[in-house]
């Protein structure tokens, strides 16, 4: 039986009917993030971790005599505003949200708004896409906005525009955060400092075609200064992979290291092969990294063209995570074709074995554009196209080695044998001293969705969870001096510190 999912978690909030609204307010923009519908089986706490660096990078390109506002739908705050009425509306549009944004769309353009979609998935379906809008921006919106901008005042908007990510990254502009209702995310220090990644997995949505993006590096300084002038305690780096040139890794911590604040950042496993490396990160204050592990079974990572270490080798490169205070957040992907009934059990035994302190499942998903999606359906295996379901927590495409049923049913036994009682107390840190803030972590991020609700919707996020985000601040900072005092860059043993941010 599913878990009970409450009805602002499911379904968008009602858009007004009326059409008596105020005009629109000349050189005004609103920066929206349509709702999407919560996974029951996860923590809804995930979903106000931090906000979107997109739409700050827009609002930082926007032009001074502009004024700007940001209204995210998945914060139960109410459908989007309207007094003001923007005269432009910014959407970046993803595969699960695509009918909610067309919506939306349609909703601001009858009440005189001009509406600019841009994101991922204009890129994969710009054919579907372009109709719902007066105008789609392909690659990097922050390029082009300013431009857009004029166009609009001069009467000239183009119907579509184009942004290349080959333009130099360290001339973006840095995330304007001002815009931000900072109460009702856990941290707003979204970070990046890296584009692109030197993997091309076949199932990534970096690889469908049409997105160019090489892989490109911000100068060091400017993200440093952009996390210190963030008044938060705790990062997230949203990267595809921040280890993916170690070198400028390394670098990086060396600056964020005087900061004395913690971080969390998605890396591949084999930042592990330079050991001193990962006790510079934690040494910099890297609490937590979120790792694709995506199978147990070098058959399924070899078909999908997944370069990363030998799967018999995952444990003892978990171990020096851990050795070095960093949790792990493993992420595994059921439904590839060598996957039976029986990965599911033994994905969560691996997971309780080697004591991840956090996991994320997802049911394989084919994006549109991407290689994978291309593969099954020339072998006649895609389902549908209702996007909404393209949520890797639902089977649509026909699996090679089980039912659809099975595949479903399989991934929400995952979550709930995960998130149970006896899970979270098999996977309890080995140093006792680390036992009651795991524990205390693990309760609030996996077992109070009900907390959460309450928490979102009365704007209470940051207020109950930065105080104890800062405990472990503070608690890192301790045994930082404890690393920074060992000998050699293979001291194991300084006891887990358990991150912020899962």
């Amino acid at each position: 039986m599913k878990p009970f999912l409450p009805r602002e978690m499911r379904e968008p909030p009602r858009l007004p009917s009326r059409l008596d609204h105020p005009p629109a307010t000349p050189k005004h923009v609103l920066l929206l993030i349509p709702f999407y519908p919560k996974d029951p089986y996860g923590s809804f706490g995930k979903h106000v971790l931090t906000p979107s660096q997109a739409l700050t990078s827009i609002a930082a390109a926007t032009p001074s005599d502009w004024s700007v506002s940001y209204w995210d739908e998945n914060l139960l705050q109410g459908p989007p505003p309207v007094s003001p009425m923007p005269q432009v509306v910014g959407i970046t549009v993803h595969l699960t949200f695509a009918r909610r944004t067309y919506e939306l769309a349609a909703w601001y353009r009858e009440r005189g708004a001009i509406v600019v979609l841009g994101g991922p998935h204009v890129t994969a379906c710009e054919e579907e896409a372009a109709p719902h809008a007066n105008a789609v921006v392909h690659g990097e919106g922050a390029q082009v906005w300013p431009r857009l901008l004029r166009d609009v005042e001069q009467s000239t908007l183009k119907t579509a525009y184009r942004g290349s990510y080959k333009r130099p990254f360290r001339k973006s502009p840095l995330p304007r955060r001002s815009v931000l209702p900072r109460a009702l995310f856990l941290t707003t220090s979204s970070l990046i400092a890296t584009r692109g990644c030197h993997n091309r997995c076949d199932f990534c949505f970096l690889s469908t075609s049409g997105m160019l993006t090489p892989y490109q590096r911000r100068d060091v300084a400017d993200v440093v200064e952009d996390f210190a002038s963030d008044d938060q305690p705790y990062g997230v780096f949203t990267d595809n992979n921040l280890g993916s040139d170690r070198q400028y890794l390394r670098e990086l911590c060396e600056g964020l290291r005087p900061l004395d604040k913690i971080w969390s950042a998605a890396v591949s496993l084999d930042v592990t092969d330079d050991v001193s490396l990962v006790r510079e990160m934690a040494l910099a204050g890297c609490t937590g990294v979120f790792v694709g592990f995506e199978s147990l079974w070098h058959e399924n990572l070899r078909d999908v063209g997944k370069r990363c270490s030998d799967p018999a080798d995952y444990g003892r490169r978990v171990r020096i995570f851990r050795n070095h205070g960093i949790q792990v957040n493993g992420s595994f992907v059921f439904g590839f074709d060598h996957d039976t009934e029986d990965v599911f059990n033994r994905t969560v035994d691996w997971i309780e074995q080697h004591r991840l302190e956090c996991a994320t499942f997802h049911i394989l998903t084919p994006y549109p554009g991407t290689p994978l999606f291309d593969r099954l359906e020339y072998e006649g295996r895609i389902l549908h196209r209702n996007w909404d379901l393209y949520d890797t927590a639902h089977a649509v495409f026909r699996p090679a080695r089980m039912s659809c049923e099975k595949l479903e049913e399989g991934y929400a036994w995952c979550y709930q044998r995960l998130f149970s009682h006896a899970s979270i107390w098999r996977r309890r840190p080995e140093d006792i001293r680390s036992v009651a803030p795991y524990l205390a972590m693990s309760y609030l991020y996996k077992k109070s969705n009900f907390l959460w609700r309450f928490l979102i919707r009365h704007r209470l996020t940051a207020a109950v969870w930065r105080p104890l985000v800062e405990v472990t601040r503070r608690r890192h900072l301790r045994c930082r001096k404890k690393l920074a005092a060992s000998m050699g860059a293979n001291t194991v043993g300084v006891g887990n510190v358990v991150s912020a941010g899962v």
